[in-house]
């Protein structure tokens, strides 16, 4: 990346403790997320009001997991750095570089430092079944439909200079818990969204890898929430990112509906 490279005030902080009024099923040894400061930015570029983030506070607690409104249309993985390069360096490195176009899945790749967190948003929304809440006419539905027919780099582009993206990315980042970092500041964490596409395919959405990766058909009424999504998908980071003692510090939200039925 050039010297000059453009650099946002990252989404979460620049530390993995949450502050002490985060609640107590989201403990200080989580990476932070903060799905309300997801929801506004998204609402911000255009997508409907009967689109948003909310925690997911448990894998396999069935309780807390009937509690989800479903479809989830997809799943945003935070993770710290470490973790992710343990998991995926490997495979990364062995992939061919991406030089795809169009929308199936839509994927950005990231050339704008600290924006891990909007690119996997941007990726959470431009794809599968939360494509239809883009609302008709705003600024991300013109995005969207601009960048669809760009090659990668050009696509890149398209999100680098976009002044819109920039205005309120920052905005939605000073609306967390925490005191946002200034963007100098390295943010340690990744984000990366794990889609059902179109094509009934989980994907894995990350701008700072090669390209797309499809993990793998999903059947009919699995969303990506469902047990096969998870093996497919967020567990192989819980498999292969440990710290050599099994632990991965992790947090995930997830893109869901109101229940209303109506895209906008």
């Amino acid at each position: 990346m050039p010297p000059s490279q453009k650099i946002f005030i990252p989404l979460g902080p620049s530390h993995l403790s949450p502050p002490p009024t985060r609640t107590p099923t989201n403990p200080p040894s989580l990476p932070e997320n903060n799905p309300e400061v997801f929801t506004n930015l998204v609402h911000t570029l255009g997508v409907s009001p009967n689109l948003h983030f909310i925690d997911i506070y448990s894998l396999s607690e069935p309780s807390l997991l009937a509690a989800i409104p479903r479809p989830v249309y997809g799943l945003i993985f935070i993770c710290p750095g470490s973790s992710f390069h343990r998991a995926r360096d490997a495979e990364n490195d062995a992939m061919a570089v991406y030089e795809g176009k169009g929308d199936k899945p839509m994927w950005f790749k990231q050339t704008i430092g600290n924006a891990c967190g909007l690119i996997a948003l941007l990726h959470a929304v431009c794809n599968g079944g939360a494509k239809r809440f883009i609302i008709e006419g705003s600024e991300l539905d013109r995005l969207v439909k601009e960048a669809k027919p760009l090659g990668v780099e050009e696509r890149a582009r398209l999100l680098y200079d976009s002044e819109v993206l920039e205005m309120a990315h920052m905005q939605a980042a000073r609306l967390g818990d925490s005191e946002a970092p200034t963007p100098e500041e390295f943010c340690p964490l990744h984000f990366i969204a794990f889609v059902k596409g179109e094509d009934g395919h989980l994907w894995e959405l990350n701008g700072g890898m090669k390209g797309p990766v499809d993990r793998g058909v999903l059947g009919e009424r699995e969303d990506a929430l469902s047990e096969r999504a998870l093996e497919m998908g967020v567990k192989t980071f819980l498999d292969k990112g440990g710290d050599g003692e099994g632990d991965v510090r992790f947090s995930i939200v997830a893109l869901v509906g109101t229940g209303d039925g109506e895209e906008s």
